[in-house]
């Protein structure tokens, strides 16, 4: 697996605040068709434990932190999201995980396609099956 890829975004906030701009095709390598957002995660819940066949995510931590393993079925990888200046790229054919949620974590994701349950692949066994074709 190439090593995970963090985005960085430039704040354009000043002394009233912070303020990010995500833009598709810009910012974000991708066309933004769906956004979508976690948050009052309870102590010890994980979530995830899925990958995409096509779909691209963008996962941008915008309040709190959280940890995300990457599996692209052969290197399993862990990240620490913890600010909203940075967000980690999901290619399509990984496997994702998130965990360690802090009690004021939201989890903000941009995708690249609209909500498509054949998409998805829930079963790790049949995710590793894939991945390596």
């Amino acid at each position: 697996m190439k090593d995970l890829k963090l985005v960085n975004f430039k704040s354009l906030g000043d002394e009233r605040g912070g303020l990010i701009s995500l833009e598709g095709n810009r910012n974000i390598p991708f066309d933004i068709k769906r956004v979508y957002y976690i948050y009052d995660t309870e102590a010890g819940v994980s979530r995830g434990f899925h990958a995409h066949r096509d779909l691209k995510q963008i996962a941008v931590c915008v309040k709190g932190s959280c940890k995300f393993i990457i599996d692209d079925g052969d290197v399993r990888q862990e990240v620490l999201l913890d600010s909203p200046l940075k967000g980690l790229l999901i290619e399509s054919m990984q496997w994702r995980e998130m965990h360690d949620f802090s009690s004021d974590c939201v989890l903000m994701v941009l995708a690249s396609e609209l909500y498509d349950e054949a998409d998805y692949i829930r079963d790790y066994d049949t995710f590793l099956s894939e991945a390596s074709k």
